[in-house]
């Protein structure tokens, strides 16, 4: 069988990264050690990359080709998913098969730490040349924002989303750089701009997160980029539910999912789907929330593909089950609503720490609102949120906590009493309000 040379993958590392072989097996090699996906990329490697000897890398190397330049392994010259890579029979193939490992958040932090510490002096002179490496390090700092905040939660992270966007804008605002780079440039600050508005959601910002995500949709138009539009209108949805406009949050889910149709994700389409069923249950809609939970389970069940973009990891399982218990919450279902969300703790296991910790809130949260409180079971949940108070810091955490308190100050006694002192002692500022 013929080869079929992959001049695309050969025209980026040429012109877009400007590398030869050796630096461009470097740049992977350390780009995938800084995001937790370690390869031992060699010149070899790319060489039978471009030579057509490997029609497709394996799924560690797609997905780090993903994120270092937002394009498909297909977009990137490689045969479509389905078709067997050859593989070269020497230790640099070998190595391809590894198992991909946890996110090392210290080594993420290292690798970002170009952007994050730049943006901390102001500019006195201008950036120069923009290249690969500030490009890598926008990426970079997008990452590192999302894995911090995933596991101990959103506060102290806006500061330094705040300094990212700010060295990124005077990247594009004074730097110099060429029509590709340009509509790279905007591309990454629109996705880290995303990062930041949820930063803001998260710390109860809602005009703050406005303005981010509305920022991010002029920075897809401005590098064509309906992948990052999409994303930003997704984001907009989840705003309007976090700000009770639901017809608003319906419209924008909507509107993101025209965008997605043709991207092959199922699982974006999922989450997107499952955004347009809170709006509609917040609307206390049964028929459209139903409907829209059916498409939402039935694009998970598809699967993941190589276009799932990067930050849509989150999207587990356990995360499906828990967005369902809210709209299932919003629709009166306090019931099912709680087993929704004990599924959802469950099937974290010990990831996700900020996620648990808030759909564990919730459990206390639905046990007390059904027509039949379960103190028992409220007070046990209330217990184990307030215990991930150790680790993490999340307004939105705190916020729902309070309204534990306030749930179990209705259901005054001795069940309860233990739930309310270790509240008042976590959290001595709001607690007195209970």
């Amino acid at each position: 069988m013929a080869k079929t040379p992959n001049d695309v993958f050969r025209r980026v590392r040429e012109v877009e990264w400007d590398m030869s072989r050796l630096q461009a097996a470097a740049f992977i090699r350390e780009s995938g050690q800084s995001l937790g996906i370690p390869v031992e990329c060699g010149p070899r490697t790319i060489t039978t990359w471009e030579d057509g000897t490997v029609a497709r890398p394996n799924p560690d190397y797609c997905q780090l080709l993903f994120k270092l330049t937002g394009r498909t392994a297909t977009e990137l010259g490689f045969a479509p998913p389905g078709r067997r890579p050859r593989t070269p029979r020497n230790s640099q193939a070998a190595a391809q098969t590894r198992p991909p490992q946890q996110l090392d958040r210290r080594a993420v932090f290292g690798a970002a730490g170009a952007l994050l510490l730049t943006a901390t002096a102001p500019a006195t002179e201008g950036p120069g040349r923009i290249g690969a490496a500030q490009l890598r390090a926008i990426h970079e700092a997008e990452q590192v924002l999302y894995a911090a905040d995933r596991e101990h939660g959103s506060a102290d992270l806006d500061h330094k989303a705040r300094q990212a966007l700010a060295a990124a804008h005077t990247w594009i605002g004074r730097g110099t750089y060429g029509h590709d780079t340009g509509r790279r440039l905007h591309s990454a600050t629109g996705a880290l701009s995303v990062a930041a508005g949820w930063l803001a959601l998260d710390g109860g910002h809602t005009g703050d997160a406005r303005t981010r995500y509305t920022e991010a949709v002029t920075s897809a138009r401005l590098a064509d980029d309906p992948r990052l539009e999409a994303h930003a209108f997704g984001c907009l949805s989840l705003l309007a539910h976090a700000t009770g406009r639901p017809r608003e949050a319906v419209a924008a889910a909507q509107v993101a999912q025209r965008a997605v149709a043709t991207e092959g994700s199922p699982r974006w389409l999922s989450l997107l789907a499952m955004r347009e069923a809170r709006g509609w249950a917040l609307q206390r809609d049964r028929s459209q929330t139903e409907s829209a939970l059916v498409r939402a389970h039935h694009h998970y069940a598809a699967g993941p593909r190589d276009a799932d973009p990067p930050w849509l990891e989150f999207y587990v399982p356990a995360e499906l089950a828990g967005l369902e218990s809210l709209c299932r919450s919003d629709l009166g279902q306090h019931g099912r609503a709680g087993h929704g969300a004990e599924q959802a703790v469950m099937l974290f296991g010990t990831g996700h720490a900020r996620n648990r910790a808030l759909y564990t809130a919730d459990i206390a949260l639905h046990r007390l609102r059904g027509p039949s409180p379960d103190l028992d079971a409220a007070t046990e949940a209330a217990l184990n949120a307030l215990g991930h108070l150790r680790s993490i810091r999340s307004a939105r955490l705190e916020r729902s906590l309070q309204q534990v308190a306030l749930q179990l100050a209705t259901h005054p006694g001795p069940t309860t009493h233990d739930a309310l002192d270790a509240y008042r002692t976590a959290l001595p500022a709001t607690g007195s309000s209970t």
